[in-house]
């Protein structure tokens, strides 16, 4: 067991514009598990797993490997294995020879037993043909697996990943992902991967930890990160197609909070929830926000309102349909037999169950959905 800490880690840069903070008082915990650093581009995520490795300084805080502090530790006693895009192979070396290459000049290993080693990773990332071939023979995913077998090969402490797949195609990144997930398993190793492909994160991560200009927004377990959104960034970034959220108005009705929207001069009652113990009074002004898969299109009695159809995005296992409330926009995910047309009128509902509220001023949450199964439901027209 591992334990890999970040406490109140920043970054700072000073040119001539000034001082530019690319990483902000970050705090987290990693251990034998895979952490997924996910944001936008610029949002410090990279600067962050470099601190780690080491290639970057920290201007404040401290990072500690199994109660050691590394923070001014060079990359070479950290005990760290790193992959990067770039595959960064010796285009002068055989596969065999770059995945020797770290433990001939890091451990005391016979060449026997580096060699044992490397086949035995080999064999690990489905590689073991090609250990007498040289790198420039092969093809982008092969590449990816020996530059992924030379790192783990050392057997760090820490496996630090940026971006390793996105140079690869949509399908070999699909079968890279399981692999990678299936090995870090297998090896028990704590592990960091810096994407911004929420894909990747929510498929492969035992945690993310969202980022945005340089400050951790949440941290937790996908599914909690996806259902349960701490502020309006990190309910927007995850999601395809994003979370609907508009502005809206509170009413205190009986019993219950109306949330009306501003469509031209009218207010339209977008959603309803139960009285609760939410510090909100008439006029009130809130975000109000639902995910694509809790929209029901359904009957029109238990409508909340009606919406006009301006596409319909057909994707196989779902459909998207754009709604139009106004100049209000909408996004529903459907069944795929579920295919309106443009034009068409169709009623929506919005279950209680489903609603997330965030301040209208920071965008922190307000309320979380209480239900995070999905609610779409089948439409005839």
């Amino acid at each position: 067991m591992v334990e890999l800490c970040l406490d109140d880690v920043t970054r700072r840069f000073d040119d001539v514009q000034g001082t530019e903070t690319a990483v902000d008082d970050i705090s987290m915990t990693v251990e034998d598990e895979l952490l997924v650093l996910l944001g936008p581009s610029g949002c410090g995520k990279t600067t962050t797993l470099r601190m780690i490795a080491g290639l970057e300084t920290v201007s404040e805080g401290r990072i500690t490997i199994d109660g050691r502090d590394v923070t001014g530790t060079p990359p070479s006693d950290r005990s760290i294995a790193m992959v990067f895009q770039d595959y960064g192979l010796y285009t002068m070396m055989s596969v065999r020879e770059n995945m020797a290459y770290g433990l001939k000049h890091s451990t005391d290993l016979s060449e026997a037993e580096r060699n044992a080693r490397v086949e035995e990773m080999a064999e690990m990332f489905d590689i073991g043909e090609l250990l007498d071939r040289d790198v420039t023979e092969l093809s982008g995913g092969q590449k990816q697996r020996v530059s992924l077998g030379r790192a783990m090969v050392r057997e760090p402490d820490v496996f630090l990943l940026d971006e390793p797949l996105a140079s690869l195609d949509a399908k070999l990144r699909a079968e890279m992902r399981t692999e990678l997930q299936q090995i870090q398993e297998k090896l028990d190793i704590t592990t960091v991967y810096v994407t911004h492909d929420q894909k990747e994160a929510m498929t492969m991560a035992d945690r993310v930890a969202v980022l945005d200009d340089g400050t951790l927004r949440q941290l937790g377990p996908p599914e909690a990160v996806y259902e349960n959104p701490a502020d309006r960034f990190v309910a927007d970034f995850l999601g395809n197609p994003a979370m609907n959220q508009l502005p809206a108005t509170t009413s205190r009705e009986d019993g219950r909070y109306d949330f009306h929207v501003a469509v031209g001069d009218r207010r339209l009652r977008f959603a309803s929830i139960p009285r609760g113990d939410l510090p909100l009074d008439d006029g009130d002004p809130v975000t109000v926000g639902v995910r694509p898969e809790n929209l029901r299109l359904n009957d029109p009695a238990t409508a909340d309102f009606e919406a006009t159809v301006s596409v319909s995005e057909y994707q196989g296992n779902d459909n998207f349909v754009h709604l139009e409330i106004g100049s209000r926009e909408l996004t529903a995910v459907v069944p795929p037999t579920v295919r309106p047309s443009p034009g068409d009128t169709v009623p929506v509902t919005v279950s209680p169950d489903a609603l997330h509220l965030f301040d209208a001023d920071t965008g922190g949450e307000l309320r979380r959905a209480q239900d995070g199964k999905r609610r779409s439901e089948t439409v005839r027209y």
